[in-house]
This record gives C-alpha cells, structure tokens and sequence, in this order.
C-alpha cells in the first residue's frame, strides 16, 4: 500500500492534492449524462426523447446503487490483498441478485408494469423504455466492477488513474455521440442507453486493469483474511446500501410526481436538464466522505477546511449560471437547447443553489459515520429526506401546479436540509456516546 505520512503532514494541501484528481473524475463523471442529454436534444422530438431517457435512467439508478456502494465498502474494508478476496467473495453474491432482478424486469412484464404504475409512461412508449433498460443493465455489471477496483486506487492515494479512466471514457462516448448526432435520424433513447454503455466499458476496463496492478503489490495476509468475514462485510455494505438507495428513490420519485404537473413533457424534460447541470457543479464534491475517511483522523481541522470551500463553489458557481447572460449561453453552447426549454431550465435551477450549498456538510457528517463502521446510524436522516421531498411534491403538485419542473427542484433542496439537520444530531449523539464511553473506561 502507498507510504502513509505522519498526522502533521497532512495539511490542507496535501488533502486537496488527494481530493482534486478524484473531485474532478466525479465531476467528469457528470459530463457523461450532459453529452447524452446534449446529444438527445439535437432530436426533433426532444422533449419526449429526454423524458423516455430520464425515466428509463431514473429505473436504472434505482437498480445501480447497490453496485455503487462498493466503492465506500473497497476504500472502507479492502486494506490488504487478503481482505479484498474476502470482499470479491461479498461483490458476486449482491451482483448475481441484481443480474437477476434486472433480467426480471427485462423479460417479464414486470418491467411494463413498473414503467406504467411508478413512472405513468404512455402505452406506446413502453417498447423503446425496455429496450433502452435492457441496455442500461449491461452498465449495471460494469459500473459495479469499475467501483470495487476504484476503491484500491483509492486506498493507495493513486486517485489520478480514477480521472484517467473517466477522461478516456468521455472521449469514447463523445465519440459514439457524434455518430447518432451525425445520423440524426437514430436519436432515441436507446441512442443514449448505447453511448452510456461504451463508456461505462472503457472505464472499466481501465479500473479493473490498474486496480489489479496495485492489488498484486500486496502481500497476502491471512490473518486479516479471517479477520474479515462476509457478516462484517454485510454489516457496513448493508446499512451504506439502503441509505444510498434512499438518496437514489428520490429522483424517480420526483419524475413520478412530475408527471401530473400542468407541462408533464416540459416539466420533466427542464428538470433533467436541471438536474444535470447541478450534478455537474455538486459532483466535484461528491467525495467528500472519502477525505473523511483517508484524513480525519490525522488532521480533523484541515479536513474541515475543506467542507467550507465546498460548499462555498458550487452554490457560487450555480447563481452565476442562473443569474447572470452565462446561463442562456450555456444552455445553447452546452446542450444545443433555447426558448421555453432553455428559460425554464434556469428557473429550476435557482432552487437548487440551496441543495448545493447544503449537500457537502452531510456528507461530510455521512463519512464521519462511515469512518466509524456506524453505517446503520445513517439511514433515518435519509428516510427523513425521502419523506420531505414526497410531501413537499404533493403539495406542489396539488396546490401549485404551474411550477412544473421547480417543483421537483423546491421539493430536492428542501429535503437535502432536512437530513443535514437530522444527520447532524445523529453524529453529535454519537460523539456524546463516545466521549462518555471513554470517561468511563478512563476511570476504571
């Protein structure tokens, strides 16, 4: 594993050398969904081009999360090349249910069923839907391999090969965009079901590759093979799972409330765009919880440093884009998309600087809690948010349903604040547990 330094090397400096190549993979990572959204806009029938897409994608990130989690539980769990065989073992098992449950909804009319009672897509749309999560599971199985080889790189604080491997899957993906752009008369949401699914290849490849490379340069440990067994595993990977999954339901929750707005086209369509554009400025933070678990420890206060200017950027960086003539041309430069789209893309914007403002701090306190192996401790502040964002788009779409998409935009930063607050509480009760712990042994 890389040479650690001692606590008082650790610096803020130091911390950003690590944060920024991984802050801006994550941040890349984004601009995958903006070449997609960017590429269907092109399309004559963009609007239910991007809203057959959003809802395909809002199934498949549902189904993904688990896969997902593997990064945390990697960079978290595999510290030697024993433990990390312990945890492959772990990777198959959840894998092989999510093949399953994915063929389930494929070839079944499960998958009809759920596009049609969940989402209220129209009966005609339903073929290009299945055909286009068809595509999106494949990416499933490779995003989950990508992520448990991430979390070795991670660990020896190689964080650059992770930009690497999304640099040279966007050039494979803007690649495969220029072609259906080209054949204009391919745009569909299975277009871009496929550019997702090339890239998504590429990076894996290249994780799985250098990942490998680091993992032989271990010794293998057999002590700490047996220290770590699949209940331990399922302990932290459990837990993590759900409370991600909750942070993922809410999306397709919003598109499904979505959907009796006044515009139904219109207000999904502006909020996609929206949303993709704050997860373009938000992801260059969004891990923040690995800074906290490779440097808190050692430097608690250069790591708090760190959550500031996090916060900080991209709320500043989104009321530029909203309040200033940058936004209208970014719109057209970056996603070829003007009027009425364009305008309202905007206006949902402006209700999102309070979600990027507050999504650094929880999770900041989510990797506090993670560092400490009390990743059970973190789902009832996502449940609260989950709960937030339900009522506040019923309201909305009850009472004001000319907001369209800013209703989903109103309901998502209002529940961000909620599991701040919550999450916050959770963390000090546990401090407050700890410190009354250590006095009592103390005194013994």
């Amino acid at each position: 594993m890389a040479n650690k330094k001692t606590a008082s090397e650790y610096t803020l400096s130091n911390i950003l050398l690590f944060f920024i190549p991984l802050a801006l993979s994550a941040s890349l990572t984004s601009v995958s969904h903006v070449i997609i959204n960017g590429t269907l806009s092109r399309a004559e029938s963009a609007e239910l081009i991007i809203s057959n897409y959003a809802i395909a994608f809002s199934l498949f990130s549902i189904m993904e999360r688990p896969a997902l989690v593997f990064r945390q539980t990697s960079s978290a769990l595999a510290k030697e090349r024993s433990t990390f065989r312990a945890l492959c073992s772990f990777f198959i098992k959840i894998m092989a249910i999510l093949m399953f449950l994915c063929i389930l909804i494929s070839f079944s009319p499960l998958g009809e069923w759920m596009f049609t009672q969940f989402f209220n897509a129209e009966p005609e749309n339903i073929p290009v839907l299945m055909n286009t999560f068809k595509l999106l599971a494949v990416v499933i199985l490779l995003s989950g391999i990508r992520t448990l080889y991430q979390g070795i790189m991670i660990n020896h604080l190689e964080t650059k090969w992770v930009t690497y491997g999304v640099i040279i899957r966007l050039i494979g993906m803007i690649t495969i965009a220029l072609y259906f752009i080209h054949y204009a008369e391919l745009l569909s949401s299975i277009a871009g079901a496929i550019i997702f699914l090339t890239g998504m290849l590429i990076e894996c490849v290249i994780s799985v590759w250098r990942g490998n490379r680091l993992n032989k340069a271990e010794p293998v440990n057999d002590e700490k093979q047996k220290s770590l067994t699949q209940k331990e595993i399922g302990r932290f990977y459990t837990p993590l799972m759900f409370y991600l999954s909750f942070q993922t339901v809410i999306t397709p929750v919003i598109y499904a409330c979505l959907s009796y707005v006044d515009n139904v086209n219109l207000g999904i369509a502006s909020f996609a765009l929206a949303y993709s554009v704050t997860n373009l400025i938000i992801s260059f933070f969004m891990y923040t919880h690995q800074v906290v678990l490779q440097f808190y420890e050692t430097n608690k206060k250069a790591v708090f440093q760190c959550i500031v200017i996090f916060s900080i950027v991209p709320s500043t960086l989104l009321v530029i884009l909203c309040y200033t003539p940058v936004g209208m041309w970014f719109m057209d430069a970056v996603f070829g998309t003007s009027g009425p789209l364009a305008k309202e893309t905007l206006n949902v914007l402006q209700f999102f600087i309070i979600k990027t403002f507050v999504f650094p701090w929880v999770d900041y306190l989510a990797g506090i809690l993670m560092l400490k192996k009390k990743t059970g401790a973190m789902l009832r502040p996502q449940f609260y948010n989950l709960v937030t964002v339900a009522f506040i788009l019923v309201i909305c779409v009850i009472l004001f349903p000319a907001l369209n998409g800013r209703a989903g935009a109103i309901a998502a930063s209002l529940g961000e604040m909620v599991g701040l607050i919550a999450v916050y509480f959770v963390v000090r009760r546990y401090k407050k547990n700890l410190e009354q712990e250590t006095k009592n042994f103390e005194s013994m």
